[in-house]
């Protein structure tokens, strides 16, 4: 069977997934008002295309606003006006009455539940269930950071004495945040920035990502009634034109971005006081798995397909090399071809589809590149039909024995690419992870707990997150999502997110019978907000 016949003919498409017609986005939100754009206007297409007699036609499933410098720095303006050096009304505002603007917004959001999970499938090719999925937790995301803001507020709701001294503490925004997500979450992953940036009283430029950027639209009138003027403002166009003037403003204070290392680094470096610039960064990653001798090969098989292919591979989080012990290499490789030979590639609504196109342009391109790298310098591929590409599909390609020589090894593929690498002496894999530019997870799959228990404290100062007997991974959005070195700046989950779009301040007096009074009749009188002991339920 030819692969451009995974490709659907636009009858096979079931009614309740079509994509009927083109969506002309001009809207943009600027300062409580949808405004609309009257320049150029940028196509959004998928990376499915229709099948009609021997031809394949991309879809164009629309347009949204190249804004421009100028307009991005309206929207800069209107969020500084908001924000008012902090004494503006968001900022200022209680507690309970940003949490109820939050709420309204996801009451909203809910509405538009279908359509988001729709466009997710024709933007970036996720799979029916993994589209679902990614709203649904994001809605929970936003119902988690509620309660915890809620907690925190309960738990700043009293006075501290100590060393007599008086104290209260709250946590308070920093000012104007710049929110970018990434193209393979752009729901999700932007979500759990802009959100607790949001609630903790900060106003918001927000940039949709550059594939998933059209699925933000059916959004927009949510943000609109949710929100005060000014509070969100979400604008659209090349980052080239619109970001760089921002960063340069220097009015930015806040700086969530998902993305490569390289790109946030550039945009750091274009603010002129990077001191007053906080960064919260989810970067590149080259997570390993390491399989010990002694490992569950069925169940490490298991995972290591799951975490080098989900969303064929398209996650910060998959594992993008497998290092085994040279004993059981043969056993792995021919147990991973077996699984991923029952990978089934089809559309994103299709049942039981694995495989799906993949959105960027030249993507099929550069992973071609990186095998055929690894198969001049000695890697064989292992599953039949692997690296096999037509338009935007690329079929997963298992590849063994990877060495130090190849780009695969170093390269982070962000695709289904499946590097394997014998080792003898675990002492090679230990370099590999000291000395790799980056640091976010890795796993271990092994049944003696003293080798594993050694390698978890070699390996703790040197990423974020170490996974035993099981894939890499972000959640439960309760646990630190973060990493080191290029990987990751700050830490994220529903609490550190709130921590990470805030700072502490603290009101103190002295602890004698004066200063007391003083302050009790503050409270008692509710002159002050800050030191309200008001308890939220």
């Amino acid at each position: 069977m030819s692969l451009a016949t995974v490709f659907p003919q636009a009858a096979d498409i079931p009614g309740e997934f079509a994509h009927k017609s083109e969506i002309t986005q001009r809207d943009y939100l600027l300062n409580g008002e949808l405004v609309q754009w009257q320049g150029e206007l940028s196509p959004v297409v998928s990376p499915i295309y229709i099948r009609n007699s021997d031809s394949l036609q991309q879809v164009v499933l629309g347009h949204t606003p190249l804004l421009d410098a100028d307009t991005a720095l309206k929207a800069l303006d209107s969020a500084v006006k908001a924000y008012d050096l902090g004494r503006g009304a968001w900022p200022t505002m209680a507690v309970l009455e940003r949490i109820q603007h939050v709420e309204k917004f996801l009451g909203l959001m809910q509405l538009q539940r279908a359509e988001v999970i729709r466009l997710l499938m024709w933007e970036i090719g996720k799979t029916y269930p993994d589209a679902a999925k990614e709203f649904d937790r994001t809605s929970d995301y936003i119902r988690d950071t509620i309660e915890a803001l809620k907690q925190q507020d309960r738990d700043a709701s009293h006075f501290i004495i100590e060393q007599g001294s008086l104290g209260k503490i709250r946590r308070v925004p920093v000012g104007v945040a710049l929110c970018m997500g990434p193209f393979n979450y752009p729901l999700n992953e932007t979500f759990t920035t802009l959100i607790p940036a949001l609630i903790m009283g900060n106003t918001v430029i927000f940039k949709p990502a550059k594939y998933g950027v059209l699925l933000i639209q059916p959004l927009l009138q949510a943000f609109l009634q949710s929100f005060p003027a000014g509070v969100i403002n979400i604008i659209y166009g090349r980052g080239r034109e619109t970001v760089g003037v921002l960063m340069e403003s220097g009015k930015i204070d806040l700086f969530a971005f998902i993305g490569t290392n390289k790109g946030a680094s550039d945009l750091k470096r274009m603010h002129p006081k990077p001191h007053r610039l906080r960064a919260v960064l989810g970067l590149d990653a080259k997570n390993p798995a390491i399989i010990l001798p002694d490992a569950d090969m069925n169940r490490t098989v298991k995972e290591c397909v799951a975490g080098s292919l989900s969303f064929n591979g398209q996650r910060c989080t998959a594992l993008k090399i497998l290092f085994v012990h040279q004993s059981r290499a043969a056993e792995l490789v021919d147990k991973l071809a077996a699984a991923i030979s029952e990978l089934k590639a089809g559309m994103p609504w299709q049942q039981g589809v694995a495989i799906t196109p993949l959105p960027e342009p030249g993507k099929t391109q550069f992973l071609t590149e990186l095998l055929e790298d690894a198969l001049g310098k000695g890697a064989k591929l292992q599953n039949p039909g692997g690296g096999e590409t037509v338009a935007s599909l690329f079929t997963p390609a298992l590849l063994y024995p990877v060495n130090s020589s190849m780009r695969l090894y170093n390269e982070e593929q962000f695709g289904p690419l499946v590097p394997v690498v014998p080792y003898n002496d675990i002492n090679e894999v230990i370099d590999y992870v000291v000395n790799s530019n980056f640091g976010q997870q890795l796993s271990i799959f092994g049944q003696n707990p003293q080798q594993v228990g050694e390698l978890v404290d070699i390996f703790a100062n040197q990423v974020g997150r170490i996974n035993i007997n099981s894939q890499c991974q972000r959640g439960p959005d309760s646990f630190p999502f973060n990493g080191r070195k290029d990987s990751a700046e700050g830490t994220l989950s529903v609490v550190d997110a709130l921590r990470q779009f805030s700072t502490p301040t603290l009101v103190a007096a002295k602890y004698q019978d004066s200063d007391v009074d003083f302050v009790k009749q503050m409270v008692k009188e509710r002159h002050s907000r800050f030191l309200s002991t008001d308890f939220l339920f």
